[in-house]
């Protein structure tokens, strides 16, 4: 994962994560990258400061004592602040992992799950070796590739960034 700092036309600075630079290019340029302010497809990559750990220093000591006697005066607690009413992902956004959300789930609810056994068993079932059913399971770009060829109709199951985490 790849995080960029976005900034959009009218100025608006925002981050977003992204599976590759090359994800984010396509996004950017099927107009799926939008302002979580302003909603416009205008946007560009912001410089940005690469976090790079520094090995030169020791980690900072935390104190192993703690201090006989409280401070005086608690100290004051700053006031809450108070998040923006803007949402982070556009509505277009929303409204689509909504959608690939339920597709999921209906797919899921309503399938068999075999696992790494996908592409043998939807072999089997297009064969009429297996009886006919609706499966979901793994298979490597490779292994899809080779079924899509054989005519076999398969198609990928959507992942949502929370099944990534």
């Amino acid at each position: 994962m790849i995080r960029y700092s976005l900034v959009c036309e009218a100025g608006h600075g925002f981050e977003s994560w992204f599976p590759s630079s090359e994800s984010y290019d396509a996004q950017a340029a099927r107009g799926l990258v939008t302002c979580p302010v302003c909603d416009t497809a205008r946007v560009e990559k912001a410089l940005m400061a690469p976090a790079i750990a520094r090995t030169d220093r020791a980690p900072a000591r935390v104190p192993t004592q703690v201090p006989a006697h409280p401070p005086a005066e608690p100290a004051e607690t700053p006031a809450p602040v108070e998040a923006p009413s803007v949402p982070m992902i556009a509505e277009p956004e929303r409204r689509l992992r909504a959608m690939l959300r339920a597709l999921r789930e209906h797919v899921v609810a309503h399938s068999e799950h075999v696992g790494a056994r996908f592409p043998e068993e939807a072999r089997k079932i297009h064969y009429g070796e297996s009886e006919e059913r609706s499966i979901y399971g793994q298979a490597s770009p490779e292994e899809a590739r080779a079924l899509v060829e054989e005519g076999i109709d398969v198609a990928a199951l959507p992942l949502m960034p929370d099944d990534r985490n």
